[in-house]
């Protein structure tokens, strides 16, 4: 794992033996990273109700092409709206939130920086 430059100004949530696929739990998170928090739980809310949808960027064998998947550039515009790994992903970030809040920091500034 990673370890944040300073401890007191990050917050962590960590996920083990979750019974999703590696391939879709990959793009769920390469999706998300870079994101601020608050935003990345907005987006993967949303990818859930099928209003925005996840881009598959390597893992891109038999699947199919959607018209959302043009607001993301994605090539071929491939793209999916991976149910498990979103609910799976999606709780790890509102566990990094409550962590945040837990040490007090700013959860408007959080950003993900490690997928």
């Amino acid at each position: 794992a990673r370890e944040p430059d300073s401890a007191l100004k990050s917050a962590k949530a960590r996920g083990a033996s979750l019974r999703i696929h590696y391939k879709q739990s990959r793009e769920v998170t390469h999706a998300v990273t870079g994101m601020k928090l608050l935003k990345a739980i907005r987006y993967l809310e949303d990818v859930l109700e099928y209003k925005q949808i996840v881009p598959y960027t390597k893992f891109t064998g038999g699947c199919g092409r959607h018209a959302q998947a043009k607001n993301f550039n994605a090539s071929g515009s491939q793209a999916r709206w991976p149910q498990k790994a979103t609910k799976a992903v999606l709780g790890l970030l509102n566990n990094a939130l409550a962590n945040a809040e837990t040490k007090g920091l700013d959860t408007e500034k959080l950003v993900i920086s490690h997928g």
